[in-house]
């Protein structure tokens, strides 16, 4: 089993982290959240990972906005797993947000993994909704494009959790998406910053 260091993600880290963040989704329902470059963020932000050697094995981007910060990617090689690597980071994010943030958030579809690990680490639900992907093959009625442009051949859309069976019964992937928060208590709180 691996060991791990955790850190502040370094600009020589790019090509591992986007390996480390491939990997650890690609058995899940983000299978197909391809990035092939990392993303640099706007607002203040807590960019970690975990390390075996040079190999980042665990990410954790989290962007601080005021009272809320957003987890923006948690994932943890494949080889990896296991070892309380998520967990590790998220604890290190936590204890470096501003004494003002009151919440976390972060959304994730129907992988019982991930859901399991936020509502383990004390996140409660609090909204859903519904990714939906128009692919090949399925009916495209309904769907209009701009003159000169030929009818979608994919589409990415979000729906309302009311209509999931509607959906379901057309499309063949349909995901729940779920918000989860974590407040922080005042106790918590004191500890940070």
């Amino acid at each position: 089993m691996p060991s791990f260091q955790l850190r502040d993600y370094r600009d020589a880290d790019r090509e591992s982290w986007l390996r480390c963040r491939l990997l650890g989704f690609f058995e899940t329902d983000y299978y197909d959240d391809i990035w092939t470059e990392r993303p640099d963020y706007e607002l203040p932000a807590i960019r970690l990972v975990a390390v075996d050697d040079a190999a980042v094995i665990g990410v954790l981007d989290l962007v601080v906005d005021g009272e809320l910060a957003t987890i923006e990617t948690v994932v943890v090689h494949p080889e990896a797993r296991g070892q309380g690597i998520a967990s590790a980071l998220l604890a290190q994010a936590l204890q470096r947000l501003p004494i003002q943030t009151g919440r976390v958030d972060a959304w994730t579809r129907e992988d019982l993994a991930a859901n399991a690990w936020y509502r383990r680490t004390g996140f409660r639900e609090d909204h859903r909704y519904l990714h939906v992907y128009l692919g090949p093959g399925e009916s495209r009625a309904g769907f209009s494009t701009p003159d000169g442009l030929d009818g979608p051949m994919h589409a990415f859309l979000h729906a309302r959790i009311e209509d999931e069976e509607r959906l379901r019964s057309r499309f063949r992937r349909v995901y729940v998406c779920r918000r989860y928060v974590l407040d922080l208590d005042q106790g918590r709180t004191s500890t940070r910053g």
